[in-house]
Parts: C-alpha cells; sequence; structure tokens
C-alpha cells in the first residue's frame, strides 16, 4: 500500500531525529505521482527552536522543490499527528491529504484535542490516521522511557 511505503519512509526520518537526541517525528511529502518533494524531522533541540518541527521542514523543503508555496496534489505523511502551528502550515500551503501514523494526545490537531481541518477555512484536506501506528507509537514510547532513564 502506498501510503505504508511513504510512512516507513517517515519513520526513517523519525528514526534518525531519535538518534540525535530529538523527539522521534518524521515527515514525506509526495506529489500525485509519487515523486518525494520533501522530507523533515524534529530539529527544536538542535535548532534551538520551537519551529523545528517535520512537518514545517518538509513543507519548505516541499516548497523549494516545487517552486510554488502551494502544494496541491501532495500529501504529507507524518509518524505523529500535527500540533496546532503544523495543522495551520498544511492548510495554508493547500495540502490536499494529510495521513499520520500514532495519535497525539496532548496537541493533535486532527481530532485528537481538536480538529482543525474541520474548521470554517478556506482550505480542508483529507485526513487518514493510524497508518503504522503500533511502530510509530513504539517509537515515541521507546525514546520517553530513555529518556527517563
Amino acid at each position: 500500500m502506498e501510503q505504508e511505503k511513504f510512512m516507513r519512509l517517515a519513520l526513517e526520518q523519525a528514526k534518525q531525529a531519535y538518534e540525535e537526541g530529538e523527539i522521534p517525528v518524521g515527515c514525506i511529502i509526495a506529489d500525485e505521482n509519487g515523486n518525494i518533494l520533501g522530507s523533515g524531522r524534529n530539529t527544536r533541540e538542535q535548532r534551538r527552536s520551537a519551529l523545528g518541527h517535520a512537518e514545517l521542514a518538509a513543507i519548505e523543503e516541499a516548497c523549494n522543490s516545487k517552486g510554488d508555496w502551494r502544494l496541491e496534489g501532495c500529501t504529507i505523511y507524518v509518524t505523529l499527528e500535527p500540533c496546532p502551528m503544523c495543522a495551520g502550515a498544511i492548510i495554508n500551503a493547500r495540502i490536499p491529504r494529510v495521513v499520520f501514523g500514532a495519535r497525539e494526545e496532548n496537541f493533535g490537531s486532527c481530532g485528537s484535542v481538536i480538529d482543525l481541518f474541520s474548521e470554517q477555512y478556506g482550505h480542508r484536506p483529507a485526513v487518514y490516521g493510524g497508518v503504522l501506528e503500533s511502530e510509530c507509537s513504539e517509537l515515541m514510547r521507546s525514546f520517553f522511557k530513555k529518556m527517563r532513564e
């Protein structure tokens, strides 16, 4: 299944973040032909910036690849349900499809805390959650267990 293929690539980004001491979130953006336009992983600790989210890095790279701020026809694959900031960036970039792995009970903005995509914005992407959810969740559990030790 195509969703799983791209989510596995996002998981590779998340694993790299894990190895770098970052919360393991990874993201891939692909166009309608399956070409990867952008990828990203969390870099908040490295950059010491609240903006170091995987989705923002992938969106910026995809915009540069496409030569446009509109990412129409693309799908964003992210290992963790987007937060409000990233959901806003997805709306602003006009990404039509969001695929995520694990739910984020504290900040998730695709239904866990709020569903920003159902609000009255000018763009409403389709959302598919739970893709490779157990693998995405296990990576997060492993990271936080390691941090507590």
